[in-house]
């Protein structure tokens, strides 16, 4: 598992140049991801083919692990911006399960790069730097799409457990313990079995 930068904040870009910047080194990491996997990938390159100075890639992501966590925040932002809000004929349970098949099918067209982000998440989350990780911004997704607004503790609850088991579901699809139809099927019964209750309590 990739280490946490402990005493290192990230720098969050604020002008156009920055978030320019910003935005071709995410896309320089997912392609050196990718193709090699968290392992395999050198910072030096990333910012190489980014086009931005080593001291420029380490004031916006530290170390891997934040570079990569951003990348699935942003992913994970940008599925927000593309998912309607639930409709009045689906099913909660349903709508959350259709979208974690989906963004699950997505992140696998490219194996080595769902494993980085992945990894880097939960390091995250265990690390020093909780913040960084997509928990919050992802329980969001989850709710909008399952039309809870006014979640409760409970809810917050029930959400938490479906992310985590997907993680799982993802994880073992990722190292050839499942099968993607078992995976799919897995993420749907879990959302049926965690999530009948939710925004009712």
């Amino acid at each position: 598992m990739p280490r946490v930068a402990e005493a290192r904040v990230p720098a969050i870009p604020s002008t156009a140049g920055q978030k320019d910047r910003y935005q071709r080194i995410l896309r320089a990491a997912a392609e050196h991801g990718a193709a090699h996997g968290i392992d395999g990938i050198q910072m030096l390159d990333v910012a190489k083919d980014a086009g931005v100075a080593i001291a420029t890639l380490y004031r916006y992501f530290p170390s891997k692990t934040v570079l990569f966590t951003a990348l699935l925040h942003s992913q994970v932002g940008r599925l927000d911006e593309m998912t309607p809000a639930l409709s009045e004929v689906e099913d909660p349970a349903e709508a959350v399960g259709q979208l974690l098949v989906g963004i699950g099918a997505r992140m696998l067209r490219s194996p080595l790069l769902a494993h980085a982000m992945l990894i880097s998440n939960n390091a995250a989350v265990a690390g020093e730097v909780p913040t960084l990780a997509v928990t919050g911004v992802f329980a969001d997704l989850m709710f909008k799409v399952a039309g809870v607004t006014d979640p409760s503790p409970y809810d917050v609850r029930l959400i938490r457990l479906v992310e985590q088991t997907w993680y799982g579901v993802l994880t073992s699809q990722l190292t050839g313990h499942i099968t993607a139809a078992d995976a799919d099927a897995d993420t749907r019964l879990a959302c049926r079995l965690l999530l009948g209750d939710l925004g009712r309590r």
